[in-house]
Parts: structure tokens; sequence; C-alpha cells
């Protein structure tokens, strides 16, 4: 008899959970029944939002493995940050394989891990334990990218041939928490913050409906990474002073701007470009995330920032910080557009039923760890031609054991002028 209803548990209770918390509104048959954080004040406030929405009668819980013994749990979304993530998917899979729980699934934030081998190891030890698994990239089910995708090979490609061109970008003034700076806990900088939002999306949208990911072959990439804005001492002293001093821009930056250019070809041969822009020192109303896609005899254009509400407020209008507008909002006065639906319009919304859904039926998510290797395998390249400061052949050589200069901490632009 096929399961009604999913138990979902939440590890990490910060920013990004409690948007996936948010977005349940809008999912049907799961519930969010557990969360569990280093931080046991943050996780009761998460578990009181999701029990006021109505969407779970979420409980805290004081490790991954308790959790994961709850009978009532079926499922573990990993929204924790990401040099833990490893080391929760091997006490996930470690609960399982004692016997101390059971799951039916697992789905894990972007990016899978902070280079290929880590996320080679998220993909090998779900699939060990016999888990199903889904990637959560937001942005490929975006009420625009979807619909957007439909209409334009529906219409423009079957009548005049496949797109060729698809340009993503995503940004920002720079993340919420200071681990998101650190390129040895995050990873890297804005590339794989951010750029693995933007490399998915353009090829999920350069890729025929219903076609595998692998009828696109990357076959080389070319990038460029600097720090144009938070080396500036000014800035630097921010970042520093933020973080209680554990940040020094000065002379441990990691890169706040990236672009990167991929070239793939299709199962026909013909060549297919995307294009990647991504920023840390972004001055506008907020997250600016845009896309566009070229074809023969057609074109497709998003900006979320292109909203339908926009509000004015005068100087004369004073008020305290906040994002209640748009996520990374800069200012309180002005003329600024508002994401009246923010869960629904990034795409958390559609993510999370298509997971939900997906584990229901046993089946294995559209989006799965496998892309998730995949993306990290792109913005490992990218690292590695901006370092070598030349395109560089997909796969190139060494891309398994490789970790760029900035997740060492080896990474200083500053120096080399």
């Amino acid at each position: 008899m096929a399961r009604k209803r999913l138990g979902v548990g939440i590890v990490g209770a910060g920013f990004i959970a409690n948007f996936h918390i948010r977005s349940w509104v809008g999912v049907r048959d799961a519930d969010i029944l557990g969360i569990v954080d280093p931080h046991e004040d943050r996780a009761v406030k998460s578990a009181r939002v999701a029990r006021s929405l109505g969407v779970g009668d979420a409980k805290v819980f004081k490790s991954v493995t308790e959790m994961v013994a709850e009978p009532a749990i079926d499922a573990v979304w990993i929204c924790a940050p990401n040099f833990t993530r490893l080391e929760i998917m091997k006490e996930i899979v470690n609960a399982v394989e004692s016997g101390k729980g059971e799951l039916i699934g697992v789905a894990c934030e972007k990016p899978l891990g902070r280079n290929v081998a880590e996320a080679r190891k998220m993909l090998e030890l779900v699939q060990k334990a016999g888990i199903l698994d889904g990637y959560l990239e937001d942005q490929l089910f975006t009420p625009a990218v979807m619909r957007g995708k439909e209409i334009i090979w529906a219409r423009g490609a079957s009548t005049t041939g496949r797109p060729y061109l698809a340009r993503a970008a995503e940004e920002h003034g720079g993340p919420h928490m200071p681990w998101f700076w650190d390129g040895e806990l995050q990873g890297g900088g804005v590339i794989n913050d951010m750029m693995c939002h933007s490399v998915e999306t353009a090829r999920f949208i350069l890729t025929q409906p219903g076609a595998d990911r692998n009828t696109l072959t990357p076959v080389k990439v070319n990038a460029y990474t600097t720090c144009l804005k938070w080396q500036q001492k000014q800035y630097a002293k921010i970042l520093k002073d933020t973080s209680k001093g554990t940040l020094d821009y000065i002379n441990r930056p990691a890169e706040d701007f990236g672009r990167a250019l991929i070239e793939y070809r299709d199962e026909k041969g013909q060549t297919l470009v995307v294009e990647c822009t991504t920023s840390w020192s972004f001055v506008g109303a907020g997250l600016r995330l845009s896309l566009e896609l070229l074809g023969p005899e057609y074109s497709l254009a998003i900006n979320t920032l292109d909203t339908g509400l926009k509000i004015f407020f005068s100087r004369n209008v004073k008020g305290k910080e906040g994002e209640d507008l748009v996520e990374k909002q800069n200012a309180e006065m002005g003329l600024m557009p508002v994401v009246a639906n923010e869960e629904s319009e990034y795409g958390y919304e559609a993510e999370n039923r298509h997971m939900v859904q997906s584990f229901l039926a046993g089946k294995r998510p559209d989006e799965n760890f496998s892309d998730g290797v995949n993306v990290t395998e792109l913005l490992m390249a990218a690292y590695m031609s901006a370092e070598q400061d030349k395109t560089v052949p997909f796969p190139p050589p060494g891309l398994e054991k490789f970790v760029p200069a900035v997740a060492r901490g080896k990474w200083n632009p500053m120096k080399n002028k």
C-alpha cells in the first residue's frame, strides 16, 4: 500500500531552513515533524514557525540520529552549513544501517559538496544506504523557469530549432552569516555559493523537456574571479567587525565576483553556450536573479526584480532594517520592488512538492545527488580555469582531488597586483 503522507525532519534551523518551512504552506502530503540544530534556541524558533503555519507538529531533537530514529520521520532535508553536510550524511547513513531508524529519502541543499570529492562521497553514502536522494536546487523549479521552458520548447524550438545560448546571473550584497564569507568553511566564494544555481538552471533550460541531462556534454570551461568590493579597507573592516574578528578579507578573502563560460555539445554535435555571472558586490533593491535564453527565432528573459508590485517610501518614512520586501533588501526608502511570495517565486514550493511526491512514489527525484555532483564538477573546473587564467577542457586533469586556492586560504588577488 502506497504511503499517503511523508513525515519530514529538517537538519538546520538557519535562514535557508526557514525558507523551506515557510514554503511548506504550498506543499501537500507531507508534514514537518522534526528540527535539529546545534543551537537549540534556533531549533525551538523554527519548530514554532512550522506549528504556527500549520505545516506540521514539529518537535526539537537533540541529534540527527535521534530524529532519524523517530518512526514518524520518513525523510530528512539537510539544510545545515556546507562544512557540516558530509558528517551529517555519514550520521544519517550510520543510523539507518545500524537499524536505529528507517528513511525513504534524503534531500540536500546546494552545493552538494565543497569540492568534487565531498560531493561524490555524498552520492556514494546515500546509494550505499539504499535511500532515495534529491538535490535541492530551487531555481529550476521557479514558476517562470518551468513555464518559460515549456513554451519555448513547444513553440519556438519545435518550429525553428533548439536554443543555443543561456545567460544566468545571481547578484546581491553579500551572505547573511559569517561562515558563508569564509572560503575554507563554505568551499569558496561567490562561485561556490551562487554559481551553482546559475550553472544548473542554464543547463536545465537548454535541455529538451524529458531528456536526460547527459544529452548535453560539457567540453570546455573558461572562468574569472576577483574581489571587487569586500577587500577594500572600509568593507573588509565591516566584515571583520560583524564576524567578531574571524574574517580577514585583506589577507584571506574569497571572490565576490565570478563569471564562467561553459561550452556544451548536444547529442547532434551542435555547440551550446552557458554564460554565468555571480556577485556579492551588487547594490540594488535586493537579490536579483536573471535568466536569458536565445534561439534561432526567439528569446526568453526573466528578472526577479521586475515585479508586479512596487512600493515607494519617502525620506520621511523611517523604519528598521529588514528583508520584508525582498531577500537581501538594501534600503527602507525610495521605490522598491516587492516579491510578494518569495518561497514560490524562487522555486521552493514546487521543489519541495516534487521531492515529497517522488519520495512517496518511491521514485528518485528528477533533480538528485548525481546532478549535484555534476554541478560541483563544473564549479571546480571554473575555479581551475580562473586560477590557471586559461580555458580548460572538461573534465580537466586532477578534477577529482582539486580544492580551490580560496578554499585553502591561499587566494589573494591584492597580492598579485
